[in-house]
């Protein structure tokens, strides 16, 4: 019996490191077109210099710019959890 709780924690804890490891799929490396993008918007829209853009930075991005960043997969709206189609 102590065998079969044994192998069925092992499993357990196997199945945990494994799917840590996958989740992690959504935070794939940008494309240098993404980077590129990044790189623009920054320059356009960054008037601190701070390097990110703040709320009231990014409320005044034009909608022609969201709509880039959303074909670049850069919108930034998704929800905590939600899967991207990458």
């Amino acid at each position: 019996m102590k065998k079969i709780a044994a192998i069925a924690l092992g499993l357990c804890l196997l199945g945990t490191v494994t799917y840590a490891k996958n989740g992690d799929k959504e935070h794939a490396k940008p494309t240098a077109e993404q980077k590129q993008l990044r790189k623009d918007m920054l320059e356009k829209y960054d008037t601190n210099k701070d390097g990110k853009l703040d709320k009231e930075e990014k409320s005044k991005i034009s909608a022609e710019d969201k709509e880039k960043l959303e074909k670049a997969g850069m919108s930034g709206h998704h929800k905590k959890g939600e899967k991207t189609d990458k």
